[in-house]
């Protein structure tokens, strides 16, 4: 997890009434962040089946840069296991806070969009 899977500044429209972001716009992150690590384990096209327990430990707010993490934990005949960990900077201040952690589920699918057997993992 050393290298951002993705990187995101957070903007003003992404707030609640609260003046923080809204956890569905870092779940979208997570999401997207997610995705990228599978394609980047060999996947090809991957649809969302399960995002397991989402925690916000921090707020996330207008300016800071949010960071996501990921590895893959499992693979199976057609999912991918991966485990985001979003971590959010103040730039300001030079502070970074682990936002959340997530263990999403990913499905490769065919062009016809049904599960598709993954190709083996290659070697590290």
């Amino acid at each position: 997890m050393d290298e951002p899977a993705i990187r995101v500044m957070m903007m003003p429209r992404d707030t609640n009434a609260h003046g923080t972001i809204f956890g569905g716009v870092i779940l979208s992150i997570i999401d997207q962040a997610g995705a990228i690590v599978a394609q980047s384990a060999g996947v090809g096209k991957v649809v969302t089946v399960a995002i397991r327990e989402v925690i916000f430990r921090h707020p996330v707010r207008v300016g800071d840069i949010v960071s996501c993490y990921g590895d893959v934990t499992a693979r199976g005949r057609t999912s991918i296991t991966v485990v985001v960990r979003v971590v959010a900077q103040d730039p300001q201040h030079r502070r970074s806070v682990v936002v959340t952690t997530a263990e999403l589920v990913y499905v490769q699918i065919d062009d016809g969009g049904r599960p598709a057997a993954l190709a083996p993992a290659a070697a590290p």
